[in-house]
């Protein structure tokens, strides 16, 4: 084998090793769309307080028997329901605030931050 194939292979390589390498540094940690779990349970969300990162969803489970609920929140608005479940996918960074019409006197208040 010459030393201008050797060259040639090595450089190859070099290009295949650093196409495995680079994209995952080069997107800066991407990461994958991951789901989270609020329930609606007691007259309260759980958990009342959550963060997560863009593009993320969280989905909100009725688990308080009968007892009515919705939740309400800037841009976003579920039907109100005693069972079921109701998702949002959040696209943008921010603070976002949320409540049941039903019972926010009783304090059924709760919060997404999205980084």
């Amino acid at each position: 084998m010459t030393m201008r194939t050797r060259a040639a292979r090595a450089a190859v390589l070099f290009a295949v090793a650093a196409a495995v390498i680079v994209p995952t540094s080069a997107w800066g940690g991407a990461h994958a769309a991951r789901s989270h779990t609020v329930t609606l349970k007691n007259i309260a969300f759980h958990p009342g307080n959550l963060s997560i990162n863009r593009g993320d969803s969280v989905t909100w489970q009725w688990r308080d028997g009968e007892t009515e609920h919705n939740v309400t929140g800037h841009g976003f608005h579920s039907r109100t329901q005693s069972r079921g479940s109701f998702t949002v996918r959040f696209t943008h960074s921010g603070t976002f605030n949320y409540h049941c019409t039903i019972h926010v006197s009783e304090g059924m208040k709760g919060k997404i931050v999205v980084h």
